[in-house]
């Protein structure tokens, strides 16, 4: 269940500039690094080579930025949900910069705050709503998993 539900453009622009609350915890698992790399072709040893990244300059194998980002379709959901709309669309990404790494075994989740919106009726009567919500995530290092 999403901490936050907006059922209309009204509640989406009087949201605008709100901390809408953080996703729950997710452990970045060795299992979940190598799956990523297979589905990308990305095996770079940073990422897949456990024993080489021992002596790396993270000492340990890293997430890639792209599976930390993506995880955004993980997160946000759970922070809020869009009900009334026709549909709801990933639209992109502005800005993305990598510039924490994240070590396999560490947790992280997201934070969202509710940006500048646009908010329109389209051709077809249809109310378009576009919310921008920041999620730069956050982590943390734990020596055993999520409960």
């Amino acid at each position: 269940m999403a901490l936050n539900t907006f059922t209309g453009i009204a509640e989406v622009k009087a949201a605008e500039g709100q901390h809408l609350g953080y996703s729950e915890w997710l452990e970045i698992t060795q299992d979940r690094i190598d799956k990523f790399a297979e589905a990308t072709g990305d095996y770079q040893w940073i990422h897949v080579d456990a024993e080489r990244a021992k002596d790396g300059p993270f000492g340990a194998t890293i997430a890639h930025g792209y599976l930390t980002l993506s995880l955004a379709s993980y997160f946000l959901p759970q922070i809020a949900q869009y009900e009334g709309f026709s549909m709801a669309i990933n639209y992109g990404v502005d800005k993305v910069r990598f510039i924490n790494p994240v070590k396999c075994g560490a947790c992280i989740s997201a934070p969202a705050r509710m940006r500048a919106r646009r908010c329109r009726r389209s051709p077809t009567s249809v109310p378009a709503c576009r919310p921008r919500c920041s999620s730069p995530s956050r982590s943390r290092a734990r020596t055993s998993p999520p409960a």
